[in-house]
């Protein structure tokens, strides 16, 4: 028989709980910006065929984010919504790997009202998706949109010196402009092997230097095959799907889709 009291009690929390917010994942990249791209578009389709409704946000304030990749970076974009330019689903995009594309601005804001105009334009969006993956740049001081900022964060490098002194380098800056928060890491480019030897380095460096906590989101290994799959306009899931790198985005998908760098920082559990 049903406990009505806990029946009771858990709809009067979900009540005051409020709607389930958008999961947002800001992404930064000590790495190329293809290898980024690659990234964002094959961890995007792998959790779409995994069966989340998602939206990857062009952020960067170049013109080499992920919508150019994918070739829709010449329409509008939402700062142009922000400005009462065009209409909301007139910036939305869907692509053949699964997901909706958005950019985010083509430009700066002109003013703060334009400013506060982008952030409610991004959060009527991120509200209709359910993971929202962001092609971020940081600057050193400021994020685009005010959420971004609060919402989980993502480092990218791979396994070479300049990228890991670059990304800690991001680390420390974020650690000094948002404060002491924990951090998610992926290693591209390398093997499980020397994955682990990259964030182990890392997060014994931030760990004693910033007193910060790196969370391990998971690895991809170099793969011939996410090129070829690139050439074809196509994922590397769907293309090869037996392929390495699509057994890595697999994985990695699962374990975005499961817990957050905060979730698993605060178990004390590391992938």
């Amino acid at each position: 028989m049903a406990n009505f009291n806990f029946d009771q009690a858990e709809g009067l929390r979900r009540m005051l709980a409020g709607p389930p917010r958008p999961r947002i994942v800001t992404f930064l990249s000590a790495t190329p910006q293809d290898d980024k791209g690659a990234m964002l578009v094959n961890l995007g389709a792998s959790l779409a065929r995994a069966g989340n409704d998602v939206l990857l946000v062009d952020a960067c304030a170049s013109a080499h984010g992920v919508a150019s990749r994918l070739g829709i970076d010449n329409g509008a974009s939402l700062l142009n919504v922000a400005r009462q330019e065009c209409a909301l689903n007139e910036v939305i995009h869907e692509v053949p790997q699964g997901f909706n594309v958005v950019s985010m601005t083509r430009g700066e804001a002109r003013n703060p009202q334009e400013a506060r105009r982008l952030a409610k334009a991004f959060d009527v969006l991120a509200a209709q998706a359910g993971i929202v993956l962001v092609d971020g740049e940081f600057d050193g001081e400021a994020f685009p949109v005010p959420v971004m900022a609060s919402s989980e964060i993502v480092v990218q490098v791979s396994n070479s010196a300049t990228s890991i002194k670059n990304a800690y380098m991001m680390i420390k800056r974020l650690n000094h402009e948002l404060g002491r928060r924990p951090f998610g890491i992926v290693v591209t480019g390398a093997s499980e092997k020397e994955a682990r030897v990259v964030y182990d380095n890392m997060a014994q460096a931030a760990s004693r230097y910033l007193a910060v906590n790196l969370v391990s989101m998971g690895s991809v290994p170099a793969d011939e095959y996410l090129h070829r799959a690139a050439r074809l306009g196509r994922a590397v899931v769907d293309a090869f799907p037996l392929a390495g790198a699509s057994v890595a985005f697999r994985q990695l998908a699962g374990r975005f889709a499961l817990a957050s760098p905060s979730d698993l920082a605060g178990s004390g559990h590391q992938l």
